[in-house]
């Protein structure tokens, strides 16, 4: 059973009516997700998305889109700018954007310089401080005539190492015999000024297709004693590989994780392109799943009309993996699709994104997110978007979204497609309103109020544990009525009210909110 943030009551059409009427200034309810969603950009087409969060400041976020989008955020993720890349190879997709210990940002991309050396390379920037802009620094991965692809990247907490994997083509999107693919490794131990030379990692190739039969998906993570871990998709499954030397020696031949039916290219309907590709992660964290690795990927086991989240966790470093565990919590017969995964390193909890079609029949797609407080045993599944989108299947979606954590700052990135309009989006999950208890449940009476500074429109998003006489006021902090928002029966769940404010003086104003017995307090500012 999903949260009902997940599923929030609404009141009867008629009711609504006749609430709208009964108050004294105009404010709406809305069906939506307790967590607020911050668009990020619109601009130049977006999306593939990537996002970083600075563990020393996580007011600090840098995001990127394709081709060549980057987005900066100095307050946790409420406001962002937007800048192009650019490099001296061009800037050609699978943004992947990380932040070392000193806070300086890298974004990796491909590159295509010209007609005849398309992906030939990986490039990085770097920029020292979120407030600053990037800067090309390196290459790596070059190796002509073949192309280099989707590659991603994992930072070494103690070393500030840079650990890089990808995969490589003979020839890309070929169907010859003789072209194939396989997945290469490289490290920096100089913030990205230099580059090791290349290893392979896979001792199985793939065909150079990029479908089920290519080697792809390599995600690094770093253990708790550097230890590099990466699993990548392919025509032996899902599989692995590992280095206890800091990338000098591997595993001679990849360990195969679990079987992926269906393979990692698969079709979901309305999107242009779908894939399973894994996702791998290791927990540093002081919690008691340290050591804990994981791998996170979706695939069609249970069918082509129902595709799944899953998760299959190792406590031995590799050598031995559960079962497939499911992450996504509703019945069977609907479309789960692009997830990742990220592990708050001060908690040691699991975060994952991913779109969902749970509530619907046809193509209309949510995104929903599910956390795991106990090592990747159970979920808690919630909505995250405010409404659905309908995509079109003839534009491009991308191929991944992605979610950054650090002390419960949670901060997901995902593509909208409504038709043809993309767009990037955020939001500012509160994982106060996540109870650390039972999956699903919510706890006694929470609420949040936003933006604040609010200038035209204060939102507040209530969770009620059962149905209540609720009442709103705005005061003076002096204590003076300014007016009251609401005084109305509300029923049990999630209430997203919407307060206009810019009738109001500049200044600050005390919120109270009644809910039967019980209060609670926000101080807002008003600014215009």
């Amino acid at each position: 059973m999903t949260t009902s943030a997940s599923t929030p009551s609404l009141l009867p059409a008629m009711k609504r009516r006749i609430l709208f009427g009964l108050l004294s200034l105009p404010i709406t309810l809305h069906a939506q997700s307790v967590h607020p969603n911050v668009l990020i950009s619109v601009r130049n087409s977006p999306n593939e998305t990537a996002i970083a969060i600075n563990p020393k400041n996580t007011q600090e976020l840098i995001a990127g889109a394709n081709l060549n989008n980057q987005y900066t955020s100095l307050d946790g993720g409420r406001t962002w700018t937007w800048r192009t890349l650019t490099s001296p190879y061009s800037v050609w997709g699978d943004p992947c954007v990380v932040v070392d210990t000193t806070g300086a940002f890298y974004y990796f991309h491909l590159s295509n310089p010209n007609a005849t050396s398309f992906i030939d390379r990986l490039v990085v920037q770097q920029q020292p401080t979120a407030s600053s802009a990037f800067r090309y620094r390196s290459y790596f991965g070059l190796n002509t005539p073949k192309q280099q692809d989707k590659e991603w990247v994992a930072i070494d907490r103690k070393t500030n190492a840079l650990y890089v994997t990808w995969t490589e083509f003979d020839q890309y999107g070929s169907f010859s015999p003789r072209d194939s693919s396989r997945i290469m490794f490289s490290s920096s131990q100089d913030q990205a000024q230099t580059w090791s030379r290349p290893k392979r990692l896979s001792f199985y190739s793939g065909n150079a297709v990029d479908e089920d039969e290519t080697v792809e998906g390599a995600v690094p993570t770093v253990g708790p004693n550097g230890e590099i871990y990466t699993a990548w998709a392919g025509p032996r499954g899902i599989v692995f590989n590992r280095s206890l030397d800091r990338g000098q020696t591997w595993l001679p031949r990849e360990r195969t994780i679990v079987s992926q039916p269906g393979g990692w290219d698969y079709a979901v309907p309305g999107i242009y392109r779908a894939n399973g590709l894994p996702v791998t992660a290791c927990d540093v964290s002081p919690g008691p799943h340290r050591g804990n690795l994981y791998v996170n990927w979706t695939d069609q086991r249970n069918g082509p009309t129902d595709t799944d989240v899953w998760l299959a966790r190792s406590t031995d470093g590799g050598q031995t993996w559960s079962a497939p565990i499911r992450v996504n919590d509703d019945p069977p017969g609907r479309h789960q699709f692009f997830t990742w995964m990220t592990i708050d390193q001060k908690t040691g909890y699991l975060w994952f994104v991913f779109y969902d079609r749970r509530h619907h029949a046809d193509t209309s797609t949510d995104v929903y997110a599910a956390r795991s407080t106990d090592g990747g045993q159970t979920f808690q599944n919630f909505r995250l978007s405010q409404t659905p989108f309908t995509p079109n299947q003839n534009v491009f979606f991308g191929d991944y979204t992605n979610i950054t954590a650090h002390n419960n700052v949670v901060r997901p990135v995902w593509t909208r497609l409504d038709n043809t309009q993309s767009s990037v989006w955020t939001a500012l999950i509160d994982a106060t309103v996540l109870s650390a208890g039972k999956p699903g449940a919510l706890p006694a009476m929470t609420l949040q109020s936003y933006p604040n500074p609010a200038a035209h429109t204060l939102h507040l998003a209530l969770e009620l544990p059962a149905a209540a006489l609720t009442h709103i006021e705005l005061r003076t902090p002096t204590g003076r009525l300014v007016r009251t928002a609401l005084h109305q029966h509300l029923p049990a769940g999630h209430q997203q009210l919407s307060v206009p404010v810019q009738d109001l003086a500049a200044g600050v104003y005390l919120l109270e909110v009644k809910v039967g017995s019980n209060s609670l307090h926000r101080r807002v500012t008003v600014l215009h």
